[in-house]
């Protein structure tokens, strides 16, 4: 019996809508990731681009659990001499919570082309409005949420 290997036409891709509304961030981001993945799939492949397309509904309103938000930074680096810069995390669920959920997930995204493009499928918005109704997005009813 030979190994099923997943080929690239033949995966179809389904739209997911996960509501953050008072939900932990992080667990709100494992679960995007798997789904980005495609891990949720049984022909899923470790080599294969086989995920979906994930909506993140609510990110303003995702919790961070314990001091997190006033112990956490978001820290990066302008490319300058002397360029570190640092946000706390209840400055920036203030100010871009989108920025904050897509941070998380992409953390939980492998560092290979395959989570770049994985990336790519992921929507985050603010509020409960989104722009991808058209593509008949079914609100994702999986575990651990």
């Amino acid at each position: 019996m030979s190994t099923f290997m997943p080929k690239a036409q033949e995966i179809e891709r389904k739209w997911y809508i996960i509501d953050a509304a008072d939900k932990p961030l992080g667990r709100v981001a494992t679960i995007a990731a798997t789904i980005l993945r495609g891990k949720h799939k049984p022909l899923f492949a470790p080599h294969c681009d086989c995920g979906d397309h994930v909506i993140i509904l609510n990110c303003e309103k995702a919790v961070l659990t314990g001091n997190k938000s006033q112990k956490k930074y978001y820290r990066w680096h302008t490319g300058w001499i002397g360029g570190l810069k640092e946000i706390r995390y209840d400055k920036l669920m203030a100010s871009k919570p989108e920025k904050a959920m897509t941070l998380a997930v992409n953390g939980m995204l492998p560092n290979t082309t395959l989570g770049r493009k994985a990336l790519t499928r992921l929507r985050t918005y603010r509020g409960e409005e989104h722009k991808n109704a058209a593509q008949k997005p079914e609100v994702w009813k999986g575990d651990n949420l």
